[in-house]
């Protein structure tokens, strides 16, 4: 599929263009993305959230990605993402419904999918998941324009909370979309359906 033919979408994302995509949709980001790969950026959220404080990236009507990026100071003081990759969201799965439910978040996302509670509000609210090619760095990184804003500068880089300008990132694809369809269950489903012929043909294959 040429570029071209993929669908371009602005971040942040509206709540309509979220609830018009569909789990198996490839697409390009275009606009401002909130990026961070630290499971302790997440529970200083977390904090601000019950401090009744906003956090120093306002999220709210947000995305929120699973993007690590690997960076460098820069001697005005600030940050120059020399790449960028996906980090696992399962990780972040117990902390996620909150912080969906509580910034009406339209996108999250990085790899490997996230649980059915995370997806339960993620169709409460009209939240995508973005599934980011692993190992795919180079293309990733090539479609940041501009770095708009760095938080929590006391964190290792890829754990700071970063504000990216993209364009033409991806093309990633919705993995869970707005209506709360998966694909990583769909084929999670379907693996498990097939199972049973696989067993039984490696049985075949044993007794010839």
């Amino acid at each position: 599929m040429n570029l071209l033919d993929y669908r371009r979408v602005t971040m942040p994302l509206s709540r309509e263009d979220a609830r018009s995509l569909r789990a198996g949709d490839m697409v390009l980001l275009d606009g401002e993305i909130t990026i961070t790969a630290g499971l302790p950026t997440h529970h200083r959220i977390l904090k601000c959230m019950e401090d009744g404080v906003d956090p120093p990236i306002p999220l709210q009507g947000q995305s929120l990605l699973h993007l690590g990026s690997y960076s460098q100071d820069t001697a005005d003081g600030g940050l120059e993402v020399l790449y960028m990759n996906p980090t696992t969201s399962t990780r972040f799965n117990p902390l996620m419904p909150r912080l969906i439910r509580h910034f009406g978040l339209t996108a999250v996302g990085g790899k490997g999918g996230l649980d059915a509670a995370c997806r339960e509000a993620m169709a409460e609210v009209g939240c995508v998941y973005f599934s980011f090619l692993g190992g795919g760095a180079p293309l990733h990184s090539s479609a940041i324009t501009a770095v708009k804003a760095v938080a929590w500068n006391d964190l290792v880089a890829h754990y700071r909370l970063v504000r990216l300008a993209v364009s033409g990132l991806g093309p990633v694809t919705v993995g869970i979309d707005a209506h709360g369809n998966s694909l990583f269950e769909t084929l999670s489903q379907q693996a498990t359906d097939r199972m049973p012929e696989i067993l039984a043909q490696l049985d075949r294959d044993r007794a010839g």
